[in-house]
Formats: structure tokens, C-alpha cells, sequence
């Protein structure tokens, strides 16, 4: 199983951010993943604006040469969809195909997940049914840009099977007791077309580790989500 590294900007700053990566690429480790938030307050300790994800990634494809770099996950509702795969065009460009795209549909307006946008006057769409479209057209559009591996977030079967019929692959978070029916879910949909199952976990969460193995996956993001 392959592992990976997500890192927080809502907890470090740049030059601490590149260090680490740099350290993980030195160490291995295939990829790494950054947050696509704007308020760092929402993660538990966090106490910064997030640095802006694609302006990120690019950045660390700069600074590196080998480890591949990804979304875990960029907000469908963050910005236009042209606009979100001129961002990604670039990031695979400057990379020279790195890039793997993590994308998701984002909160319901009601969730705390929510607050980041409300304050920013960002909309969000309060059907899920039309979130998960939006993941679809989005996905549609990512399709006509330089190819990259694109990954769908998941948190309900629906969005799974969305995952599995669009998608080169999907996450889930280890820790939810839905993960193997989200997973199933996906597995279904994608058929025999190749595709990438991963799952992120905390990085002392050893039953979530466990549950990757049990499970099957390709891949497995530890996400150490703190101050380094």
C-alpha cells in the first residue's frame, strides 16, 4: 500500500510547509496533499488564513522534483469551474505531471463547515443532489485540460457511486463507520476501469491504519492536521 502525507496550512506557514515536504520526498513518500479552505479556524487548533491551494501547490511543485502533490480536497464551490481547471492546468504544467486532483462537493449551508463561506459571502448550493452535479460538471470540465488523476472525496454512498462512474478514484476517512459501504459503493460504480481507492487517517489513529488494510486500499494519507 502506497502511504502519503497531508500537512496543514492552517497550522504552518510557507517555509515550514516546504521543509516538511521537502523532508517527505527525501523519506519517500509519494505524494502530498494540501487543505483548500480559507478560514484555518475551522480545523481544531488551527489559528490561520489557509494558504490558497493552488497558489500552494505550485509553490511545492518548485520546490520539489519528485513526490507528487495533490487536493485532499479542492471545494467545487471555491470557484468557477473554468477557473478551477485553469488553476489545476497550471499546477500539472509548472509540475511536470505531479498533480493529483482531489476535489469534493462541499457543506450543506446549515453544517459549521459552512461558517468559511457564509462569512465570505460564497454561495452554497442547498441541495445535495445539485452539489454532487456540480462535482459531475466540474469533473467534465477537468477532462478537456492536461490529463491528471482526479479523486473524489466522498462522505455518502451517492457521491461513491459518483466517484466510481466519473472519477480515476476515491477517498474516504477511515475513521467514519460508513467507510466500507463508501467504498463498496465506488469499487461498483468504476467497474473494471483502473481506479485509485484511498483513505486518509490522523496519525495515531493505528484502527483507522488497520481498516486500510482490511479494506483493500491503494493508498493511505496520513494527515497530520497540527502545528510541525
Amino acid at each position: 500500500m502506497i502511504v502519503d502525507i497531508q500537512l496543514s496550512s492552517a497550522h504552518n506557514d510557507w517555509p515550514v510547509l516546504r521543509d516538511a515536504v521537502l523532508q517527505a520526498e527525501a523519506d519517500g513518500y509519494d505524494t502530498t496533499w494540501v487543505l483548500d479552505h480559507f478560514d484555518g479556524t475551522v480545523f481544531d487548533k488551527g489559528d490561520r488564513d489557509v494558504l490558497e491551494c493552488f497558489t500552494l501547490l505550485g509553490a511545492l511543485a518548485e520546490a520539489t522534483t519528485t513526490i507528487g502533490i495533490g487536493s485532499l480536497v479542492a471545494n467545487v464551490a471555491n470557484r468557477h469551474p473554468a477557473v478551477m481547471a485553469a488553476c489545476a492546468s497550471s499546477v500539472q504544467r509548472i509540475s511536470g505531471g505531479r498533480l493529483k486532483l482531489g476535489i469534493g462537493a462541499g457543506a450543506d449551508p446549515s453544517t459549521p463547515w459552512a461558517r468559511e463561506h457564509l462569512e465570505r459571502c460564497i454561495p452554497l448550493l442547498p441541495e445535495l443532489a445539485d452539489r454532487h452535479a456540480a462535482v459531475v460538471h466540474q469533473i467534465e470540465v477537468l477532462r478537456t485540460i492536461e490529463p491528471m488523476p482526479i479523486i473524489v472525496g466522498v462522505n455518502s454512498v451517492a457521491l461513491a457511486s459518483i466517484a466510481g462512474q466519473y472519477a480515476d478514484g476515491v477517498n474516504i476517512r477511515l475513521s467514519s463507520p460508513h467507510s466500507a459501504g463508501y467504498l463498496a459503493a465506488a469499487r461498483e460504480a468504476a467497474g473494471d476501469k483502473p481506479f485509485d481507492c484511498s483513505g486518509w487517517a490522523a496519525p495515531d489513529d493505528q484502527a483507522s491504519r488497520e481498516k486500510a488494510y482490511e479494506l483493500g486500499l491503494d493508498r493511505l494519507i496520513i494527515a497530520r492536521l497540527e502545528a510541525l
